[in-house]
């Protein structure tokens, strides 16, 4: 589906309206000219396309989210070159407010969510058969939702936008967290209902029921709404299209995508420049000609049980095969790599347009949300069995009979530790670890610069403070 998207300049021009440092300075001549545009389905089809634009890893896009996540926990140290100061500062916990990459998170992200409004200011006044109109708002309801959630997430409160605004009304203060969540999920609701559960394989990438309910499950259990997330999970079970791959990493190989585990996967495609995944080059070791940015630390192998299968679909070691090449303790300063996401140069175009999707949500993921509400809510036993689904996918694929035994306890708080520590290494390197550490409010007893009431969220981007007097910057920055 992605490799449809064509550009249209007057949507690209409402699509920056809030992104450009200037644009507060320009006439609003897009938003006019975006309804008068607004006249065929193949419009529609066109500007819903342009919205899943600002999704991908990609060199155009610079998203660095995956920094946000890893290199700030203990799952990743930053190394490279040193062409990047700001991973650096995102390592030590030393960012501020200018740090380039919250600059270009912020507009990527507004750059979706703008481009969403415009569908959904214009999609009620075209002609468009009724099943369709309400796909493309399902659509672009859940991709507004997803990146407010991102927002949220790295920033906390954040100017939160329903539709598209001229200039003179962009400078608008920061709407709570809170907030924001209680009209996302009401949206999720809302795009689940227009949705359908499966795609044709030409439509494949659009957003599905499964990940509209999905992320309102995510966002419940950011709330600690855990009865919530209990009905959500239910529900996306109760579809009967998603179940765990036999084998691990087939999440994670080119030829295995967007399987029965896949709930809401972000489309890469290297025929394309500017939407293949960027990762294959900032994570891969620069011994084969990556940035060698993201290395993996001891702290987080430790964190692996002995035989655990997953350690080495997830991390490379010493001597282990390496895309085309043998891993030596010299291809990174802690002795440990990033597996997900890397290719052999020989199955990509440029190093830099992989074509390994993201998963933002998968299967596992679900099972461990349901683990983690059922334990929080006084059901221990309950927990166990979604738990234990997760674990004997990775013990069916280990060798030693006695690995990752089944987890029995009835104490909540070492279940608690153990989902815990089982999302750790399940879902490994895939853009949770920090905003985990952070919600379940550990974050300063694992990281050791991390300052309890100004490390929970990071800055907003002084651009954006400088252009909009009525955002506050988060305390301690």
């Amino acid at each position: 589906m992605i490799r449809k998207i064509k550009y249209i300049s007057l949507l690209c021009s409402s699509l920056f309206v809030m992104a450009c440092t200037d644009i507060l300075d320009k006439d609003p001549i897009a938003i006019f000219d975006a309804g008068s545009y607004f006249q065929t389905e193949e419009d529609a089809t066109q500007a819903i396309n342009a919205a899943y634009r600002s999704l991908p890893f990609s060199n155009k896009n610079d998203n660095f989210y995956w920094a946000f996540s890893a290199i700030t926990s203990d799952e990743a140290i930053t190394a490279g070159d040193g062409s990047r100061a700001g991973l650096t500062e995102l390592d030590a916990l030393n960012y501020t407010p200018r740090t380039e990459e919250f600059n270009a998170f912020w507009k990527l992200q507004y750059n979706g969510i703008t481009q969403c409004n415009v569908v959904l200011d214009n999609i009620d006044n075209i002609d468009i058969q009724a099943a369709k109109k309400d796909r493309i708002k399902g659509e672009a309801l859940f991709l507004r939702a997803y990146y407010y959630f991102l927002l949220t997430q790295v920033f906390g409160d954040v100017p939160f936008m329903t539709s598209v605004l001229s200039p003179d009304e962009l400078k608008i203060p920061k709407t709570s967290k809170t907030a924001i969540y209680e009209k996302i999920v009401a949206d999720c609701e809302t795009a689940a209902s227009f949705l359908p559960v499966t795609y044709p394989a030409t439509e494949t990438g659009r957003v599905s029921k499964g990940a509209a309910l999905g992320l309102a499950a995510k966002i419940a259990l950011y709330q600690k709404n855990y009865q919530e997330v209990v009905r959500l999970v239910t529900a996306i079970k109760g579809l009967n299209v998603y179940a765990l791959v036999a084998d691990y990493e087939d999440n994670f190989r080119k030829n295995t995508q967007n399987n029965s585990e896949s709930v809401w996967e972000i489309q890469h495609n290297n025929l394309e420049s500017d939407l293949g995944n960027f990762l294959n080059q900032w994570l891969a070791s620069r011994k084969i000609i990556g940035y060698g940015f993201g290395e993996i630390t001891q702290e987080y192998v430790n964190l692996f049980e002995t035989g655990d299968p997953r350690l080495k679909f997830t991390v490379a070691m010493n001597n282990d095969p390496y895309f085309g090449v043998v891993f030596k303790n010299s291809f990174a300063s802690t002795k440990y790599g990033p597996r997900k996401y890397l290719q052999a140069d020989a199955e990509v175009t440029q190093k830099g347009d992989g074509d390994i999707n993201y998963t933002f949500i998968r299967y596992a993921e679900v099972l461990l949300w349901e683990a983690e509400a059922l334990n929080e809510l006084g059901s221990t036993a309950a927990a166990a069995i979604p738990l234990d689904m997760v674990r004997a996918r990775a013990r069916a694929q280990s060798s030693i009979p006695t690995v990752l035994p089944a987890i029995t306890t009835t104490d909540q708080a070492t279940m608690r530790n153990a989902i815990r520590n089982e999302r750790a290494v399940e879902l490994g390197y895939e853009g949770h670890r920090f905003f985990d550490l952070v919600r379940w409010g550990i974050a300063a007893e694992v990281l050791e610069d991390f300052i309890v009431g100004k490390h929970e969220v990071f800055p907003i981007p002084q651009t954006e403070i400088d252009l909009n007097p009525q955002l506050l910057q988060n305390p301690g920055y």
